[in-house]
């Protein structure tokens, strides 16, 4: 059965940086749109990134663009969340995710694996 598995989070300051990354096992993703996903307290799941499984196309929502930036190491079956300038409002539990399927530009997870997420902690 296929695993994601998330690694990287952590608590900084805002204005910081993380990198999270996702590496996956049991399975190939190299065919596969991945994604990252993320939950605040009291809110619903929300996109962050996707990537294509060439790599050759991204997705980002708009709170992060500018800031994060996705990217896959289709050899080593990861994929990783570079967080630059970070805000208190990306305070979350991070979840990797694979495959999503990219629907009228927006990447939806329904159907794919999740990973056991990784909290992500920005202070002001």
């Amino acid at each position: 059965q296929a695993q994601l598995i998330e690694s990287g989070g952590g608590s900084v300051q805002a204005g910081g940086s993380l990198r999270l990354s996702c590496a996956a096992s049991g399975r190939t993703f190299s065919d596969v749109a991945w994604g990252w996903f993320r939950q605040a307290p009291g809110k619903e799941r929300e996109y962050v990134a996707a990537i294509s499984w060439s790599g050759g196309s991204t997705w980002y929502t708009d709170s992060v663009k500018g800031r994060f930036t996705i990217s896959k190491d289709s050899a080593k079956n990861t994929i990783y969340l570079q967080m630059n300038s970070l805000k208190p409002g990306d305070t979350a539990v991070y979840y990797c995710v694979a495959p999503v399927v990219v629907i009228d530009g927006i990447p939806k997870a329904d159907y794919g694996s999740w990973g056991q997420g990784t909290q992500v902690t920005v202070s002001s």
